[in-house]
């Protein structure tokens, strides 16, 4: 079906259950390949993101293009405001995704951007972990207890042969409530009190909305591989600086982790400059640069999210979804 014929159906609408009944782990860790493979190809562009303060929150933006033979562009708008849970019974992220055909402009799709964040994170650091944790890892830490430590966990356990997970969260109901759910899957899952207090895992995952570093040189050991996930927005750092530099440090999009990750906060701290940055994800996935080169070494990749991303997992879950009947569509210019 040409591009023309495409733009003339009704644009389909699909809910954070329909893209979860569309893709598992394994879809967005094939999108989040496609992703950084076409930023090495430079067949994918994204400009960098928007933020709008907000009273109890912000809002994020952010849009890509993905080239090909049929070309793709997506635009993104998540409101993240953390004390929803409490104060409003709402989730923390809420938006939507418009995904649009790049030949012709027409609105193909537009979905719920919940579901998709929360994968295509996930798929983000599996993708990095593929290449710079150690193959044999077994034992996973992951900071923070909502949604991401679950995401998280699926996506790791598709690669490694996890053994025992270990779950921290401030607030401690949340830890133990997410390590009964991880066990309950059938995987050893243990509650951590006092962070400053324990040592050792194969994999770190720091997934909370901290604005100060708590993860450092004492609670990571040689060899581990860690995920900085949480901070996305220059008020945020879960990432001691003096690990940030003693690690081999891989940023997703080197520019961005400067103004918005932690390895901005590394910056600042003048432990480290942009030159002490290793490479950056799509050199690693593209074989440009090594990953993982020796047993006892750090790895942590500095993940602050890219349009990229988006716009590869919503062009995946549209092909998949746009020949399947009983989803929603509308005439938007009805």
């Amino acid at each position: 079906m040409t591009a023309a014929a495409e733009g003339c159906r009704p644009t389909l609408i699909l809910s954070r259950g329909d893209l979860a009944a569309l893709a598992g782990p394994a879809d967005y860790l094939q999108a989040a390949e496609t992703a950084f493979l076409a930023l090495a190809a430079g067949t994918a562009r994204s400009p960098p993101p928007l933020a709008i303060p907000a009273p109890e929150g912000a809002f994020h933006g952010k849009a890509a293009i993905l080239e090909g033979e049929r070309p793709y562009v997506a635009l993104k708008l998540n409101g993240n405001f953390p004390a929803n849970p409490e104060r409003h019974g709402l989730p923390t992220i809420q938006g939507a995704l418009i995904l649009c055909d790049g030949a012709t402009g027409a609105v193909l799709a537009v979905m719920d951007s919940g579901e998709i964040t929360l994968r295509r994170t996930a798929a983000a650091t599996a993708l990095a972990a593929r290449r710079l944790a150690r193959p044999e890892s077994g034992t996973l830490l992951i900071c923070g207890c909502g949604l991401q430590a679950g995401a998280h966990l699926q996506a790791l356990r598709e690669l490694f042969p996890l053994r025992r997970c270990h779950a921290w969260d401030r607030d401690e109901a949340k830890a133990l409530a997410f390590a009964r759910r991880a066990a309950a899957s059938g995987l050893e899952t243990v509650p951590v009190r006092d962070l400053d207090d324990w040592v050792g895992a194969d994999i770190v995952v720091a997934c909370t909305t901290a604005r100060s570093p708590y993860l450092g040189l004492r609670t990571v050991r040689p060899g581990t591989f860690v995920a900085a996930v949480g901070a996305d927005s220059p008020d945020k750092s879960e990432i001691v600086p003096e690990l940030s530099a003693r690690a081999t440090f891989v940023a997703d999009v080197l520019a961005q982790c400067a103004v918005m990750g932690d390895l901005h906060h590394a910056l600042r701290a003048g432990a480290m400059d942009e030159a002490g940055v290793h490479a950056e994800l799509h050199e690693i996935v593209s074989g440009r640069k090594p990953g993982r080169s020796r047993e006892e070494e750090i790895t942590l990749f500095d993940s602050t999210g890219t349009g990229v991303q988006d716009v590869a997992a919503a062009a995946l879950l549209f092909e998949r979804a746009r020949e399947r009947p009983g989803l929603r569509r509308v005439e938007l210019a009805a």
